[in-house]
């Protein structure tokens, strides 16, 4: 929305008197003076710019002609900047004119709505009046004729306007190979702030895998910088990530006394990352946090954007609904160290891909081709195969997946475009997930409902043959998963009704139409997902 200026009450009023006593050959009749001064100056304003139709330019002679020999009333000593673009925007800008006063048309009502800063707050607050008009026709027919009546009322209210920008930075910073501990590194202790001389606490939320694998590495760290660290344990499932968690460490956070610009460390999966940001979203009403994430998923996923949240158990249709409760909160840095992904098995490694397959999938040819050439082998040797490091093959395939992610999020952090290509493989792997004793990871259910859109643009004919058995292969040696069980029709549809409730009225579902390239639809027919089921069961899962 771009709010354009218009020229002030009393200079408007000065010229429109003008016309009227133009129009009226000099004289104007008493009932008219009478009636105009009744008028609040809110509702002259939006009559004359909507019935007189002033000249911009009439107006900028008019008022200079003026200027000597009387001085217009200001409504306000500075005017607003232009604090909303195009596509944020609620109401549709008018016509440009001089003043200090701001007028803008509501697509929803019609109203034409004035506005003026405030004197104290000029960029930000803003005092409105909107003005509506609603015409009424009646027909009433007779014998001898047809009477058309029509009523025609102006409406009015008034109030004030908010606006704040909220900004948003924060660094993804890059670790040097498991160095993240060392002593000699003083970035994570960096990413706790700057505190007074002699605070010497600090606060972290640490999952329950890496507390038993760099629990006493952590703790020597801040030790040998004279740091007392008070450590929370949660644990970092998908079955753990629930409200329980995060009362765990908003407990464990009063009783620390954390102040209100300190940032605590969140360290772990997806799922501790998720919680701990739900944490700090609340605590205090927000205090700034770290991530940390010690597995491949959530280096190139969960610590890149800005959503946090839990899986929600709901007492009234008794079912679970995945991140069905959450915030749009982000930390105040990210500290990525590839080497945690050593600790990860073969099974978590491949969990992990699913998510950067995804990617390569939707945006990145490039991607795919490392993923379809090297796969395999970094899944075999947990991301230390010398050769790949020395040749930067690992660090590039991680650095791609991380800045195609943050050009995707990074313009639409708040998701108000929803025609997202990084949706891709979240529409029935949703429910995959929260079948009741599924043993389906993230990143496999993403893959399971990837290769499902692989098929369904097969169908459609945005892809030939050639390609869905290239996709599949690679699937396969990376070791995820291309089916399940649970996938059934049943499921696939409810997926697609539940994707129109999440994603506002409409399916937008991502499919490919070429690797590395991808389009939204809302059309798939049950029908349509009927024929891709039996499709599915030609290949060799």
């Amino acid at each position: 929305m771009t709010i354009k200026p218009v020229p002030s009450i009393s200079s408007i009023g000065v010229v429109a008197e003008e016309s009227i006593r133009d129009e009226c050959s000099g004289k104007v009749p008493q009932s008219v003076t009478d009636m105009w001064e009744s008028l609040s100056p809110e509702v002259r304003t939006a009559l004359i710019a909507s019935e007189l139709k002033v000249d911009s330019s009439n107006l900028k002679q008019t008022q200079r002609d003026r200027s000597e020999s009387s001085t217009p009333t200001v409504l306000s000593r500075s005017s607003s900047e232009l604090f909303f673009d195009q596509s944020s925007s609620s109401c549709d800008s008018s016509k440009e004119l001089d003043g200090v006063a701001q007028v803008e048309k509501c697509p929803v009502s019609g109203a034409k709505v004035v506005l003026t800063p405030v004197e104290r707050a000029p960029k930000n607050v803003f005092a409105f009046t909107k003005t509506q008009s609603l015409e009424k026709s009646e027909v009433v027919k007779t014998s001898s004729a047809t009477v058309t009546t029509t009523t025609k009322v102006v409406s009015t209210s008034r109030g004030w306007r908010n606006i704040f920008s909220l900004p948003i930075s924060y660094d993804v910073n890059m670790v040097a190979h498991g160095t993240l501990f060392d002593n000699v590194n003083s970035q994570l202790l960096d990413a706790t702030g700057v505190h007074p001389e002699g605070y010497n606490t600090r606060f972290a939320v640490v999952d329950t895998e890496v507390e038993a694998l760099y629990g006493d590495k952590l703790r020597s760290y801040f030790e040998h910088k004279g740091i007392e660290l008070t450590v929370c344990v949660v644990n970092g499932g998908e079955a753990d990530k629930r409200s329980e968690a995060v009362d765990k460490i908003l407990d464990d956070l009063c009783a620390y006394k954390l102040r209100r610009r300190e940032p605590f460390l969140a360290i772990g999966g997806g799922c501790v990352l998720d919680i701990a940001g739900m944490a700090a979203c609340l605590y205090r009403r927000g205090v700034p946090f770290v991530r940390v994430p010690t597995t491949l998923l959530a280096i190139v996923d969960a610590s890149v954007g800005v959503k946090n949240g839990i899986d929600y158990c709901c007492a009234v249709t008794d079912e679970t609904y995945k991140n069905r409760v959450g915030s749009f909160y982000a930390p105040s840095a990210c500290l990525l160290d590839p080497a945690f992904i050593a600790s990860q098995d073969a099974r978590n490694i491949s969990n992990g891909f699913g998510e950067i397959l995804k990617l390569a999938l939707v945006r990145s040819s490039d991607l795919f081709d490392l993923l379809e050439a090297h796969g395999k082998t970094l899944i075999d040797t947990r991301f230390e195969d010398e050769s790949l490091r020395t040749a930067g093959v690992s660090s590039r395939i991680i650095d791609l997946s991380i800045q195609i992610m943050l050009e995707e999020l990074g313009p639409n952090l708040w998701e108000t475009k929803l025609d997202r290509c990084v949706d891709y493989g979240h529409t029935f792997s949703k429910l995959l997930e929260m079948v009741p004793g599924a043993d389906i990871m993230h990143g496999e259910a993403v893959n399971v409902d990837g290769f499902f859109c692989i098929v369904l643009s097969y169908l459609r004919g945005y892809i030939g043959m050639d390609t869905v058995n290239r996709v599949f292969a690679c699937m396969k040696s990376l070791l995820l998963p291309t089916n399940s069980s649970d996938l059934e029709l049943e499921l696939a549809w409810q997926s697609c009704k539940d994707a129109i409730e999440h994603r506002h009225g409409e399916q937008r579902i991502p499919l490919i139409t070429e690797i590395g390239e991808s389009v939204c639809v809302s059309d798939i027919t049950e029908e349509e997902l009927e024929r891709a089921l039996d499709m599915m069961k030609t290949f060799d899962h």
